[in-house]
């Protein structure tokens, strides 16, 4: 069996996950390919280095801090980003709250971050580097429209992976995997739309046609996405968990006190489904 573990991204929402993974690593339940879309994968990478509740301490001690996320650090010039790209991708994982580098380096499956190319609007999906500190990848594949500059990998520009491939099954099926564990941050029956954003960032990246055709054709493709996801579900070829509800928690949430409910919402749907889902892995 060739197993692969679907993330996709929805910036906080995506404590969701956490739990999940948390389950997931608790019941030995491993997978050949983790790919990640935004979030997914940026919380996908302690999955990979077998650190369970890991970011479940990231919800309750780090995301609230005022040096994680806000507008001053969108305002910084040198920084750029809503993000503290510093404190987030610098000093947590390398000071505040260890990252085990030696353990994700040994991880034997493969790790992809999906990120969308500026230039051609689609999805391209780079593997995460075992010994790059700087977490490149990660930066890319989170990198929100207008809360991010461009993340250059490369010589080349991406954003949020998300804009492109939302949820990446289909890569995780092309890529072999027999059994694919699909993980949504929103719940069954969410339809997406074409907000206020979406228009804004479209007027902002003017220069970049192909980028604005897929920020445009966003939710199209994803709702279309859930509805191949639904028929794959049935036919038993993937294996999906998602929130009952997401709580009201919004994509750039930082209080603990509304983000580990969420956690918590995600470790109980996971036990709720593990002897559906090892009935399924075992087929």
């Amino acid at each position: 069996m060739r197993l692969g573990l679907v993330l996709e991204g929805g910036a906080s929402r995506t404590v969701f996950s956490c739990g999940v993974m948390d389950v997931l690593l608790e019941e030995n339940i491993i997978a050949d390919l983790v790919i990640g879309t935004s979030a997914g994968i940026a919380f996908g990478v302690s999955y990979a280095s077998l650190q369970r509740e890991r970011n479940m301490h990231l919800a309750a001690e780090y995301m609230g801090d005022k040096r994680y996320m806000g507008i001053r650090h969108l305002l910084n010039r040198k920084n750029k980003s809503y993000y503290n790209m510093q404190f987030v991708y610098d000093d947590v994982p390398n000071i505040y709250l260890p990252f085990d580098w030696n353990e994700f380096e040994n991880f034997k499956g493969r790790v992809i971050g999906v990120c969308t190319n500026v230039q051609t609007g689609k999805a391209e999906y780079l593997p995460v580097s075992r010994t790059d500190r700087t977490l490149p990848v990660l930066r890319a594949s989170c990198a929100l429209p207008i809360l991010f500059p461009f993340i250059n990998i490369d010589g080349k520009d991406y954003l949020d992976g998300g804009i492109s491939d939302s949820i990446p099954y289909n890569y995780a099926l092309d890529q072999g995997c027999d059994k694919v564990i699909v993980v949504l941050t929103r719940e069954r029956g969410y339809v997406k739309h074409t907000g206020k954003s979406v228009k804004l960032a479209e007027k902002i990246y003017k220069k970049y046609p192909e980028l604005v055709k897929a920020l445009d054709s966003r939710a199209d493709n994803y709702n279309n996405q859930i509805k191949e996801l639904r028929t794959l579900e049935r036919d038993g070829k993937v294996f999906v968990i998602e929130p009952v509800t997401t709580m009201g928690v919004k994509r750039t949430e930082g209080k603990p006190d509304r983000l580990l409910p969420l956690y918590h919402h995600g470790v109980n749907v996971a036990k709720d489904n593990i002897n559906a889902l090892k009935s399924y892995l075992s087929k």
